[in-house]
Formats: C-alpha cells, sequence, structure tokens
C-alpha cells in the first residue's frame, strides 16, 4: 500500500509485449506475432517488435485501446538459505538444482537474484521481484557490504591480514576486505568475518589464496541491510516484510514506492463515438481459444 503522503516514482520503460502479457492479452511469444503482423498500435502508429512504451503512450489492438499508466507495485522478497551443490541461474546446461527450483511460483513477475553464490558457497541469497531494488543493490556505485564467514586452513599472520585490508592485486584488478574479525577456531581451521564491497567472481575466495590460505567453507551471513535469520534452515526461504523491503530500498538511496506500468482500459470503440461502449464479440486474445 502506498502511503498517503508519498507518491509512486515514474516507472521505467517497459517492452510493450511484456505489458501487454501481465494485462492478459496473451502470451509474450504469441502477442510478438502481433506486434511483427501491424496489429498493434502505439500512440496510433505501427508497433515494431522489441519497442517500449512509458507512462501516457496509448496502445491500441483488436478494437480496443488502453493508456499506459503508471501505478504503486506490491513487490515480494525472500531470503533463501542456500545450500551447497546449488547454481545461482534459472537453468543448467550440466542439469544441477538451481536456487530458483525451491522458489514460490509467481504470476506476471519473476525473481531476480541479487547478485551470486558459487557453487560451494552457502548463506543468504536474496531475490526479489522487485527489478529496481536488486539493480541498485548490484551496482558499484551503491556502496553496499556484504559480509561472510570463512573457514581458513591455518591462521594467518598481522602481516597477511594487514595486506588483505590494504589491498592486493588480483587478475582483475586491486581488491581488499574492508573489515576482517578472527570469529574463532584451532588446530588447523581458523574463521574470520571478513566485509567487501563488491561481488566479483569468487573475490573472497581468491583474497584468502593470495596470502597462500585456502577457503575450506565459505557462507555469507548478510548483504547491506538484509542478515541471514538464524533459525533459517539450509534449503528454505524466509520472506522479507512490507516494511523490511521498504528499509532495503531506502538503505540504496530509491526513495517512494516501487511503481511500474500498467494498461488501463479507455472507453469507447476505435473509430467510434467516444464515450461508447464497444458492442459486439471481442476479439480473442493471441494464444488463447475461444470457447465453445
Amino acid at each position: 500500500m502506498t502511503p498517503r503522503n508519498e507518491t509512486p516514482r515514474s516507472a521505467a520503460p517497459q517492452r510493450l509485449q511484456k505489458l501487454m502479457a501481465a494485462a492478459g492479452l496473451g502470451s509474450r511469444r504469441a502477442l510478438e506475432k502481433v506486434i511483427e503482423s501491424g496489429e498493434v498500435m502505439v500512440n496510433n502508429e505501427p508497433a515494431t517488435l522489441g519497442a517500449t512504451v512509458r507512462e501516457g503512450d496509448t496502445v491500441t489492438y483488436g478494437q480496443r485501446r488502453w493508456k499506459v499508466a503508471s501505478k504503486a507495485l506490491s513487490h515480494r522478497t525472500l531470503i533463501y538459505n542456500k545450500p551447497e551443490g546449488e547454481v545461482t541461474s534459472r537453468s543448467d546446461p550440466d542439469g544441477r538444482p538451481t536456487v530458483f527450483d525451491r522458489l514460490p511460483r509467481l504470476h506476471n513477475q519473476r525473481w531476480v537474484a541479487v547478485g551470486r553464490l558459487d557453487l560451494n558457497t552457502t548463506g543468504l541469497l536474496l531475490l526479489t521481484t522487485d527489478g529496481e531494488l536488486a539493480n541498485a543493490m548490484m551496482h558499484p556505485s551503491s556502496n553496499v557490504d556484504r559480509e561472510y564467514a570463512c573457514r581458513v586452513r591455518g591462521e594467518a599472520s598481522p602481516k597477511q591480514l594487514q595486506a588483505l585490508r590494504e589491498g592486493v592485486k588480483l587478475d582483475d584488478g586491486p581488491a581488499r576486505f574492508s573489515d576482517i574479525q578472527p570469529a574463532g577456531g584451532s588446530g588447523e581451521n581458523h574463521w574470520y568475518h571478513v566485509t567487501i564491497m563488491e561481488g566479483r567472481n569468487r573475490e573472497v575466495r581468491r583474497l584468502w589464496d593470495s596470502q597462500g590460505l585456502v577457503v575450506s567453507r565459505l557462507k555469507r551471513v548478510r548483504y547491506g541491510a538484509a542478515f541471514l535469520p538464524k533459525r533459517l534452515l539450509v534449503g528454505k526461504w524466509h520472506e522479507v516484510e512490507a516494511r523490511d523491503h521498504r528499509v532495503l530500498r531506502e538503505d540504496v538511496g530509491l526513495s517512494g514506492p516501487a511503481s511500474g506500468l500498467v494498461l488501463q482500459g479507455l472507453r469507447g470503440k476505435v473509430g467510434g463515438p467516444a464515450g461508447k461502449k464497444t458492442r459486439g464479440r471481442r476479439k480473442p486474445a493471441p494464444g488463447k481459444r475461444r470457447r465453445r
């Protein structure tokens, strides 16, 4: 729900077929064919495949007309406790399980992973339907920190820890931990909590490797303002409440509620007198069979 003292932000432009599919006019694939055939008009001009629309545009199809409007959206965000052996992608050519296999199904929305965790890294993975939030949290300019619990074989010397704080040169550029806190351990294994400000591929492991130390276990416990709940079992997810979703947005400088584009029907038959409802049989949406 949008607070009374706030208005939704202007939504970003959106692909025409995606917006029409969300309005229940057919599947995206079928709508792409309809657009290619020239049956859809945007602002009284034939639409082209891949075209985007923005707030205030008009869309015409099948003797009906819509206005593109911005509307406050209700988004969902999950904290998932990722186990080892799952990949952070929607499908895997090797047939390995993905983090998306366990998530609740959505209608006219999709889960977006905020960052990635490699195959052998466990812990906190944020997934959201708020694409604006996901992009902001992953963008380097937002300076969102990530905290990991690392089990390292051997004990790092003060000189090695200083090097990791000050920065070392990796194959893809300089990198460092913004904070390192010893977290116990004895014998061969020692635990550390480290914080990093970016999410390059296997960066935490490569930083330790630069000092000749091997990470035997790696778990993400925090991403920005989101913490991994202590009682959340591995392979399970926890849904973030609306007020906490709002905190995540504010933490990366996103003011106002999330908004998106929708199609609002306009009265009157295309080409006929304004204000009169269209009579007669409606053209079936592409990809849908007419009931008999």
